[in-house]
């Protein structure tokens, strides 16, 4: 009969706040693999502007880049943010936890207050043509993301608001912050391709 084997697990701590974490690899994975989904639709993207003569479609007017390069400048500096909770959460400093978080959501819905702004000068939707499938796939998709993460941060702020901020919390800051550093990270090339595409990949009609 096999020798039933064990292994000895007491000396690891319950919850480890940092890199070491779980939760903080499984939240890398999924960044990996939403990642790689929008990585394809990027190179779908540019397979298709090769398969055509002109890009965008006639009638598209190229995307205005003044308002979505300024929201670049809050988007960015909200990393900070989201750094300084991360690193508060591995102190166990709930007031810089609390802080670094609102600093991040306050920049955050900044940037995205600019981004819905640009929308509307848009002359094409997701059905117009092609060109507008892709902007508005890309617009759709990261914002689904930026949208759902703004709205974990903004429960861990009341969370440590209301008095909780023991090893499970602080393991929820420090995964929030590897979330925003995706979606910020991602959104650089998704810029370049919506915003600048159009203008490097040769000219409209």
């Amino acid at each position: 009969m096999t020798e039933v084997r064990t292994l000895d697990v007491s000396s690891l701590k319950p919850y480890d706040v940092s890199s070491q974490s779980p939760a903080w690899w499984g939240q890398l994975l999924l960044a990996v693999i939403e990642g790689t989904m929008l990585s394809i639709l990027i190179a779908a993207y540019f397979y298709t502007r090769l398969r055509v003569d002109v890009w965008p479609p006639p009638g598209d007017q190229y995307p205005h880049l003044l308002l979505p390069s300024l929201a670049l400048i809050p988007l960015l500096l909200s990393c900070i943010g989201s750094y300084w909770a991360s690193e508060a959460a591995k102190k166990n400093d709930a007031g810089g936890m609390i802080a670094g978080l609102v600093i991040n959501l306050a920049l955050a819905l900044v940037a995205l207050t600019m981004r819905i702004i640009e929308w509307h000068s848009l002359n094409f939707n997701w059905k117009t043509d092609i060109h507008g499938s892709y902007v508005w796939a890309f617009l759709g998709l990261h914002t689904f993301d930026y949208i759902a993460d703004l709205v974990f941060t903004a429960a861990l702020i009341l969370i440590l608001l209301s008095g909780r901020y023991g090893p499970k919390q602080r393991i929820g800051v420090h995964v929030d912050s590897v979330v925003w550093y995706f979606i910020v990270a991602i959104w650089i090339p998704i810029y370049v391709v919506i915003y600048w595409g159009p203008r490097l990949l040769e000219t409209q009609q």
